[in-house]
């Protein structure tokens, strides 16, 4: 899911990572490998927000994925696996 400059606001204020910016040398290898999404890096590694279901509310919400697993203790290398929902929910947008 590619999000918006408000919805990669909101999502950092409710998952604690960092935002790969559009313009990283590192976003078209992965877009390539796991399509337009906007990227997310944290203690567990790489990550990205997937749609909820819509609720029958007005709520827009996203899970977030892992995508790839840091594979040293440094934090700099990467392995990518299956797609690993983290239990962490996000909502985007509420219109209450």
């Amino acid at each position: 899911m590619k999000l918006n400059s408000a919805q990669v606001e909101r999502t950092l204020s409710q998952f604690d990572a960092k935002a790969l910016p559009d313009d990283h040398p590192v976003v078209p290898q992965l877009n390539s490998m796991f399509g337009e999404h906007t990227f997310f890096l944290d203690s567990s590694g790489l990550n990205v927000l997937e749609p909820e279901e819509a609720s029958e509310g007005d709520t827009q919400s996203g899970k977030i994925v892992n995508l790839a697993s840091w594979s040293d203790a440094d934090q700099t290398k990467l392995a990518a696996h299956e797609p690993e929902p983290t239990g962490v929910v996000v909502i985007l947008e509420s219109k209450h």
